[in-house]
């Protein structure tokens, strides 16, 4: 078994002639009615990392939450207070100008939304962050470029949706990463298994996981590989 240390991280390489949006531009497509503040610290995480620029795209009222959160996080307001269908191609749109794409934080999983879900995943070609509720309506079949970062309850779930079962499930990661979180985090590539044990019992509250996936996302957005930047983000999450 191979653990995670310090001489495993690599960090992103700026060049002192950089101008904005060279070093990562994050969308973060996320929040709902009942969950405002995580799109906000998956943002916040996502900047921490190093990311240039950061985009949160949600309902109306959870946008302008977040500016009122910070001033560092752009937000573009959708109508509704929920993400459905008719707001697919407005965040196909967005997703052309950034990097990267995390989905999932505080979507939520009202009809609507979980058909929103699975159009869009489909529809986006960037690199791409998949956590919360959105990895519990997607097949791994159907995700390419991905880091996915489920719990254990999350996972089972999304093997279920996959119909795979656990000790077949790397004959169809593909070109995926799956960060499966958990007391020792387990980084898993097709051709890879790493292990982290630098969390602790005061992490298992709500938000911890939002962090992960905007620290996974905005190294992502970097230039790091899916399964670096998924080291790096268990690795200094668990810090």
């Amino acid at each position: 078994m191979q653990y995670l240390s310090k001489k495993d991280i690599k960090l992103p390489k700026r060049k002192k002639s950089s101008k904005k949006g060279d070093n990562g531009r994050v969308l973060i497509v996320g929040g709902s009615k009942e969950y405002v503040g995580a799109v906000a610290l998956a943002g916040l995480a996502a900047l921490r990392s190093g990311a240039d620029w950061v985009t949160v795209v949600a309902p109306e009222k959870v946008a302008w939450a977040v500016n009122c959160l910070s001033a560092d996080l752009v937000a573009v307001k959708l109508k509704g207070e929920y993400f459905s269908l008719k707001h697919v191609n407005d965040v196909v749109r967005l997703a052309k100008k950034h990097d990267v794409v995390l989905i999932g934080n505080g979507i939520g999983l009202r009809n609507e939304t979980k058909q929103f879900l699975k159009k869009i995943i489909k529809k986006i070609s960037n690199l791409k962050v998949v956590d919360a509720d959105a990895l519990k309506q997607i097949r791994l079949q159907d995700v390419n470029d991905a880091v996915l970062t489920p719990h254990h309850k999350e996972f089972s779930i999304l093997l279920k949706n996959s119909k795979l079962k656990k000790n077949e499930f790397k004959k169809y990661i593909n070109n995926n990463v799956v960060l499966l979180k958990g007391p020792i985090d387990v980084i898993i590539s097709k051709n890879k298994t790493v292990f982290n044990k630098t969390g602790n019992g005061g992490m298992s509250k709500a938000g911890t996981g939002d962090v992960l996936s905007g620290l996974c996302a905005g190294f992502l957005g970097q230039g790091l590989s899916l399964f670096q930047s998924a080291l790096n983000a268990a690795y200094f999450n668990g810090l």
